[in-house]
């Protein structure tokens, strides 16, 4: 079992992934203990709202090897396999370069020393032409086939330039390298003479950044169709819901009934005194049913999964894998004795009254096999933390210094402190656990930092 990652994403959220293989199983759990003073709870934040604003998830095709275009060796041939099988071909070879590229543009700007990194960089663009060339060696006279071609080709074209535009502002510069620098401002230029040359893009979208941006994003959604699944989610409790409000309401009015006719039965005729009294009755119901099947239902969808995530292949409409959802807030005794034991090494200034708010997803792969060169597909969830900021403070205060005879100030910002325990479990009962200390303020996350822990992997079922 891989452990499962958490980054953080942009500037008000994090991004969780895990790896899984053919028929696996994997269960996550994340307990966020949120501090009573940011105003986080059921009756301002459901779960219901905030699972459909700020809970994101995606499974698409993984490999380690990113360097390699896990495609038939002819993938471009027209005659090898059916339209589905050229652009599923087509958007994995896509799919891999984009990810092939930008892990290796990260990992060139890490190099600090100049001669190293234009070394490395000379032979990322010398890598990027031959794949490129590999691409381009043969273009679709079917015209169904050529606008899928055209798509990937200008997205990937226009990938490239501004990759590499990025290491030529961002990465160290040298007179010495004069040489390297021209060879990788040749490589953009030939890249932007190409797409103009095939006329990809019109000059009102060239000439407008935002627009040619976000045709670019466009064209890569385009690209991910068949490697990225596509998702349907499935309300598991709806029906339960609607049965269960049905038979309050039912057993309401039978109520109600029962003292109305009580009530005509005891008065002889109609009176201010019957009309007040049923007034009365009619009321009550309508004040407290809502409250009553609140209450009611709260109790009955208690632990109970709530959504169930459905990914297909969006060309073979074959499912892939599945995921079960929970998310509830929960009280401290429903809280596991191993995920407070963790929460309880915080300092002692850090333990205040907070709200748990539990979040678990079971994901299972029903595929027992992937598309060839492919052993696994990953799953990445996004929690977006901007509803937590809604009653928060942007500063407060300021800070006084003294220096000599000068006073200084400053102003100082308010901020807050999530705490998230992570616990993954396999099928053989194999678990690890991890809790991460989460800093922000109200317009980022400042900080996660994973604490250190003796919880590992080990098989739940012997502790």
């Amino acid at each position: 079992m891989k452990k499962i990652t958490l980054t953080q994403d942009e500037n008000l959220s994090f991004r969780i992934s895990q790896q899984l293989h053919p028929q696996e199983f994997q269960s996550l759990d994340l307990y966020f203990s949120i501090p009573d003073e940011m105003g986080i709870g059921p009756s301002t934040l459901t779960e219901e709202n905030y699972f459909h604003s700020s809970i994101k998830s995606y499974s698409a095709y993984f490999s380690e090897q990113v360097h390699l275009p896990l495609v038939r060796s002819r993938f471009i041939s027209q005659t090898k396999g059916e339209q589905t099988d050229y652009r599923s071909n087509l958007n994995l070879f896509s799919f891999q370069f984009r990810i092939a590229l930008e892990r290796d543009i990260k990992q060139a700007l890490k190099i600090e020393a100049t001669d190293e990194f234009y070394q490395h960089v000379s032979e990322l663009a010398e890598q990027t032409k031959n794949l490129l060339k590999k691409l381009r060696r043969y273009t679709p006279p079917d015209q169904k086939l050529s606008s899928y071609f055209e798509n990937v080709d200008n997205y990937l074209s226009w990938k490239t330039e501004q990759a590499f535009l990025n290491l030529l502002a961002s990465g160290p510069k040298s007179s010495e390298q004069a040489e390297q620098r021209e060879a990788l401002f040749a490589l953009c230029k030939e890249e932007n003479q190409y797409r103009e040359d095939n006329q990809y893009n019109s000059k009102i979208t060239l000439a407008d950044p935002n627009r040619i941006t976000n045709k670019m994003r466009l064209l890569q959604r385009l690209g991910e169709v068949g490697v990225v699944f596509k998702r349907r989610t499935n309300n598991l409790n709806a029906n339960l819901k609607r049965l269960v409000r049905g038979t309050i309401t039912a057993v309401i009015m039978a109520f109600v009934m029962s003292i109305v006719l009580s009530a005509r039965s005891a008065f002889t005729e109609v009176s201010l005194v019957l009309i007040a009294f049923l007034g009365l009755i009619y009321g009550i119901r309508e004040t407290f049913k809502e409250d009553i099947t609140s209450y009611i239902w709260r109790k009955i969808q208690h632990g109970r999964p709530k959504w169930q995530h459905l990914f297909s292949n969006s060309l073979t409409k074959n499912k892939l894998s599945s995921q079960t959802i929970w998310l509830e807030y929960i009280a401290n005794k429903h809280l596991p004795d191993y995920v407070d034991k963790l929460l309880q090494k915080r300092r002692r200034q850090n333990k205040q009254d907070a709200q748990l708010l539990h979040f678990r997803c079971d994901a299972k792969v029903i595929a027992k096999d992937f598309m060839p060169g492919f052993e696994e597909i990953k799953n990445q969830y996004i929690f977006n933390l901007t509803p937590f900021t809604r009653y928060l403070k942007k500063g407060e205060g300021r800070l006084y210094t003294v220096d000599g005879s000068k006073i200084s100030n400053q102003g100082v910002e308010r901020r807050y402190q999530l705490n998230l325990v992570l616990v993954q479990r396999n099928k053989l009962n194999q678990q690890y656990m991890q809790r991460f200390k989460i800093t922000m303020n109200r317009s980022k996350i400042i900080n996660i930092e994973p604490m250190r822990s003796k919880q590992n992997f080990y098989d739940s079922e012997e502790k």
